[in-house]
């Protein structure tokens, strides 16, 4: 079968032939359709991913198809969205049954390979960080595959959302429920975050030149989420920082949940999956590529350039860019 495979971390990943799987008892052997792009694939193929995994490595952290035969509780036909870590950007996979979820029929399997990370992490994150409605949240990266259902989240939640996204890509936050849009490379960005009277959450998968001016921003007992850190720059935290306002900086991981907290998972993703079976969310993709164009998806990805997420079509789909 086909796979996207890194073969160390100096080389750029490549579509080649592999030897098809073979499911160890109690696997789910999954026939994929398509598979969510996400910045910690570029990590995984260079190795600074936390999560690690030895090379050669099948990239493609979250996926959706349709299990092949009887196992892990999952009927053959069963269509499954599965958080793999690796392995999604392949024709086939096995994966532990802990790792995959019966799909509501009204979800696509498009929908649904890119559903689990940005969602779930963007609501997981949010019910941690104790946003409440009547609140307000800034989400950095607003345009992005996380950041964007964060917004759509926020709202849900009952906050009232200020998106910072860069240039024109904040129309698509807007569109998601954003009650305010501001430019990320406007330079009196600080001061307009605070004439729109600060904040008490802010949700940042980007980290970068941006953190100093979202921590500015926020009010006493405020939180900060780090998500992630699109930007390739790790902030310095100063610890006085956070003193002065007795504000917390929470550092947040969904799939670190998967071991220490499956329930907390499993109970979102439930949540998720009812308010998208009700209309209430929208997931938003910009791009869907077959499996030959998978470098091309991960370009996207690590320029920033897509909105919403990116999806890769396993199953010789048509590209329907």
């Amino acid at each position: 079968m086909k796979a996207f495979v890194a073969s160390d971390h100096n080389t750029p990943p490549a579509l080649i032939d592999v030897a098809l799987p073979v499911p160890a008892p109690g696997e789910v052997h999954v026939k994929i359709a398509a598979c969510g792009l996400n910045f910690a694939d570029l990590l995984l193929a260079k190795g600074t991913y936390q999560d690690k995994r030895p090379h050669p490595v099948t990239l493609g952290m979250e996926l959706a198809g349709t299990a092949m035969a009887d196992a892990g509780g999952f009927a053959a036909g069963t269509r499954v969205a599965v958080f793999a870590g690796a392995g999604g950007l392949a024709e086939q996979g096995v994966f532990a049954p802990l790792r995959c979820v019966a799909l509501p029929d009204a979800m696509p399997l498009e929908v649904a390979a890119g559903f689990q990370v940005a969602y779930g992490s963007s609501h997981l994150a949010l019910v941690k960080a104790r946003l409440v409605a009547g609140e307000t949240l800034l989400v950095l990266g607003a345009a992005g595959g996380v950041g964007l259902t964060a917004v759509e989240i926020g709202k849900l939640m009952g906050a009232r959302v200020i998106a910072c996204a860069r240039g024109a890509k904040g129309a698509v936050a807007r569109q998601a429920g954003a009650d305010e849009v501001l430019d990320s490379d406007d330079p009196d960005l600080k001061a307009k975050l605070k004439a729109l009277g600060g904040v008490d959450v802010v949700f940042d998968p980007v980290g970068g030149a941006d953190y100093r001016t979202a921590l500015s921003a926020l009010k006493p007992d405020g939180r900060y989420l780090l998500i992630g850190f699109a930007s390739g720059d790790l902030p310095e935290i100063a610890a006085n920082h956070l003193l002065v306002k007795n504000v917390a900086v929470i550092g947040f991981w969904w799939g670190g949940y998967l071991a220490s907290d499956p329930a907390a998972v499993t109970g979102s993703l439930r949540q998720l999956f009812d308010w998208y079976i009700e209309g209430r969310l929208h997931p938003h993709i910009s791009n869907v590529l077959p499996l030959a164009h998978a470098a091309e998806g991960l370009e996207l990805i690590r320029s920033r350039r897509a909105t919403g997420k990116v999806v890769i079509r396993c199953d010789q789909g048509q590209d329907t860019r």
